[in-house]
């Protein structure tokens, strides 16, 4: 599992990859990365992310989490995971990658678990 997120990782970072996300799972990453880095090292790669021009953070508001926070009790998902799916239906999006089969349920989402390899 580690291989196929770093391989992710380095699509997104080589800008193969156009991706949307929030600042949840960033601060979810920075809670991890903390313990194998120094905060210095940790700040540039997130403020790294925030400058890229493939990635968009979407801002997420108390409105967008109530909503999701319902979604997720319609769909019997964790806030965070039906947070991301509001964030998709906004944004038109149908992928995610993740490693969480809990996506595998959601009508109209394809799970992404590692890239295809050309």
């Amino acid at each position: 599992m580690k291989e196929r997120a770093k391989d992710i990782l380095m699509r997104i970072n080589e800008g193969e990859e156009e991706v949307i996300t929030t600042v949840v799972p960033l601060s979810e990453v920075s809670n991890i990365l903390q313990h194998g880095m120094t905060v210095s090292d940790l700040t540039d790669a997130i403020l790294g992310l925030f400058m890229m021009e493939n990635v968009t953070v979407e801002s997420v508001s108390g409105d967008l989490c109530f909503s999701a926070t319902e979604l997720g009790r319609d769909l019997e998902l964790d806030p965070n995971d039906a947070l991301a799916v509001e964030v998709m239906r906004w944004n038109d999006v149908k992928e995610i990658y993740s490693f969480d089969t809990d996506f595998d349920k959601i009508q109209g989402i394809t799970r992404l678990s590692a890239p295809s390899n050309p």
